[in-house]
């Protein structure tokens, strides 16, 4: 499946806000929050321009609200401006938490990224696209990411363990939004891996809910794969998990309707 080389669209990487990344006052590193700032707008430049992109600035960034251990936080992107050979892109990061729902803007940035010129880069770059409209209430859970050297085996392409991480990692966020409970995964139905996720390509995590019980939720979870250059799509695997929820004594408890 092939999609318009210009792409477009609101590219959203989220993610769980672990020890590892806060500091002593169990709060986001501020490098870790920039990082994922900064990993969302290359992606959206890369998919409007279908080009090789580096950042060249950002401006200043003001932090005007924490991201707690525990937390999602998501960082999203949309283009704001295009010239021949270089793109400004919009990044708002917030924090969200899973169980109140409560979200809060911790910070927002514009950064300047520039296509890097060679056989591969088409310039001018494509004008910006039209916005999106707001996406309805009972939308799949995207999340996109990129697939960097580390999560390789020596084929160049992405570990079977990390696309079950991503895919894990989604039921738990879309089970999470759709019952705002403390939920756990009971099980995995058969997980089928389709064609291969290159080292390079954009990642995007599709997740909904299918089918919600007294104590637990079904979601289907789809990894796809698109190439930052070509736009071209694959579907890489798809997955079905069992996420139920629990109290504090890990025990099943009811879902609150």
């Amino acid at each position: 499946m092939a999609i318009d080389a210009a792409g477009g669209g609101t590219v959203r990487l989220i993610d769980m806000i672990f020890p590892g990344d806060t500091n002593h006052h169990g709060t986001l590193f501020g490098g870790v929050a920039l990082a994922h700032m900064d990993k969302v707008a290359f992606l959206t430049a890369s998919r409007h321009g279908r080009a090789p992109f580096v950042t060249a600035s950002c401006e200043r960034i003001d932090f005007a609200a924490p991201a707690l251990k525990g937390e999602l936080i998501e960082a999203s992107g949309r283009i704001v401006r295009v010239g021949t050979s270089s793109c400004d892109v919009e990044v708002d990061l917030v924090a969200e938490a899973l169980l109140s729902g409560e979200r809060r803007l911790c910070t927002r940035g514009l950064f300047t990224l520039v296509a890097v010129k060679g056989a591969a880069t088409r310039l001018p770059l494509p004008p910006p696209s039209a916005a999106a409209a707001d996406e309805p209430a009972d939308a799949p859970l995207r999340m996109m990411d990129m697939v960097f050297p580390p999560q390789t085996n020596h084929y160049g392409t992405l570990f079977g363990g990390d696309a079950l991480r991503m895919l894990g990692k989604g039921a738990f966020i879309a089970a999470t939004r759709a019952t705002r409970a403390v939920m756990v995964m009971a099980a995995s139905d058969r997980i089928d891996f389709r064609v291969p996720v290159r080292e390079g390509d954009m990642t995007e995590v599709v997740a909904r809910v299918t089918m919600t019980g007294s104590s637990s939720v079904r979601v289907r979870v789809d990894l796809w794969s698109e190439s930052l250059l070509s736009g071209e799509r694959r579907q890489a695997a798809s997955a079905e998990f069992v996420m139920v929820a629990v109290d504090p004594a890990g025990r099943p408890r009811p879902i609150a309707g």
